[in-house]
């Protein structure tokens, strides 16, 4: 049996100026996500200024729509009595399902704004989203934040989170990082290389994302102030059943009239 490291959030303090690893981890993946859509930009033509453009609107979507979703899904009523604290997006508290919102809305603009179809934005966009998942996922590890359900002492990985109890639990923020992050990164950035229907590449993400949600918040302790939401489901799974919907249509959904499949490999 493990015992949660008790790692320092902050990284580095310097008088008053501090910095979170949390916030590091979302730092290194829009760098990294960045590089990674300037070498594929042709598939769509872009320039390397189209790129600056739809990075920096993704990342005001994942800041301020996962902030504000997480305060709507989560926690509306402390934040309705705590306002100034909507903004301390450095103590944690992001929702996946709202900063998919606030990306979307960015891919939206951005396709209106450069006349591309909004669905191959999208494809374009999504091979890189699990970087941020995985990465992120990780900045909760070290926060020490959203941790697992009970799990069975002779569990090899089982975890003891000391500022919670003292009871084994799943680390289940590691098992999110493992399959939200580097499992549907490899998956889906492979299958993205072939040519595919505008919105297939998406779809499939948002498939494999819900439906590995949904799973692993059976091994997630859900939030302590919702718990079950209904029929015994937590907000998480509640929250990722329209993906699992949307993303089955869009793999299974015949091409229009007039589309064209996506351009060649990378």
């Amino acid at each position: 049996m493990l015992e949660f490291p008790r790692i320092d959030p902050v990284a580095i303090e310097i008088g008053p100026f501090a910095v979170h690893w949390y916030g590091l981890m979302y730092a290194a993946a829009f760098l990294l996500s960045w590089w990674l859509l300037r070498v594929r930009r042709h598939r769509l033509g872009l320039t390397p200024e189209d790129i600056g453009d739809l990075a920096f609107a993704c990342i005001l979507g994942v800041v301020l729509g996962g902030r504000l979703g997480y305060v709507l899904f989560y926690n509306p009523g402390y934040y309705l009595g705590h306002p100034l604290e909507v903004f301390y997006v450095w103590d944690g508290g992001m929702s996946f399902h709202g900063g998919l919102l606030g990306v979307v809305a960015a891919v939206v603009w951005f396709a209106r704004r450069h006349g591309q179809p909004i669905l191959a934005v999208g494809d374009f966009l999504t091979p890189v989203v699990p970087i941020g998942l995985g990465l992120g996922r990780i900045g909760n590890f070290i926060n020490g934040e959203l941790w697992g359900r009970p799990a069975d002492p002779d569990l090899p990985w089982a975890m003891v989170f000391p500022h919670v109890d003292r009871v084994p639990r799943h680390p289940s923020q590691l098992y999110e990082a493992l399959l939200e992050g580097l499992m549907l990164f490899l998956v889906i950035w492979f299958y993205a290389r072939a040519p595919r229907r505008h919105g297939r590449v998406f779809g499939l993400f948002l498939l494999l994302y819900g439906g590995i949600r949904f799973g692993v918040e059976y091994f997630r302790a859900p939030d302590p102030h919702l718990g079950a939401v209904a029929l015994g489901l937590s907000m998480g799974q509640w929250l990722s059943l329209p993906m699992v919907l949307v993303g089955t249509w869009l793999v299974a959904a015949p091409p229009g009239r007039h589309e064209e499949p996506a351009p060649g490999r990378d």
